[in-house]
């Protein structure tokens, strides 16, 4: 049982690997999580054909990770959002992507992408921290248990 739970996890993360490591995807992502949820705002700002963007809109929605909401009766126009599962994985990841491409870009008209977090109403740099000393993990201060030290479910 716990190497089909394994797979199952494994192939998950694998699938949305893949989505978002499509063309279009990602920037799909990141604009609908800051705020551009409209399929003529996506086009007009992602500079995107109509048919590829409808093409990836139905991908993504199939994945789960979209919602599409009629907002006209007259004609079947819809806005995006991202789901709630989505936002787990996806926000993390964009808030992350986004603050590392910021940082590391030499070009001042770079626009940057402030975040609040609506707990405190403050504005915010996430970043990833330690559930156990609560101090900021860093690459070269992260690594993976070995499975003999404890480090995975060895059901």
């Amino acid at each position: 049982m716990s190497d089909h739970k394994s797979h199952v996890s494994f192939q998950h993360g694998q699938e949305f690997l893949a989505a978002i490591s499509e063309r279009w995807n990602y920037q799909i992502l990141r604009e609908v999580f800051f705020g551009i949820g409209r399929f003529g705002e996506l086009k007009r700002t992602l500079g995107i054909s109509a048919n590829i963007l409808t093409a990836r809109l139905n991908s993504l929605t199939e994945l789960g990770l979209l919602t599409k909401r009629a907002y006209r009766s007259d004609k079947p126009w819809y806005e995006y959002e991202l789901t709630d599962s989505a936002r787990e994985l996806v926000v993390p990841a964009i808030a992350t992507i986004t603050r590392w491409a910021e940082t590391q870009t030499t070009d001042d008209d770079t626009a940057h992408h402030l975040l609040m977090h609506t707990t405190c109403g403050n504005p915010t740099n996430p970043y990833l921290a330690c559930s156990s000393c609560h101090q900021p993990v860093e690459a070269s201060t992260l690594r993976p248990v070995p499975t003999e030290e404890g480090g995975a479910d060895q059901g």
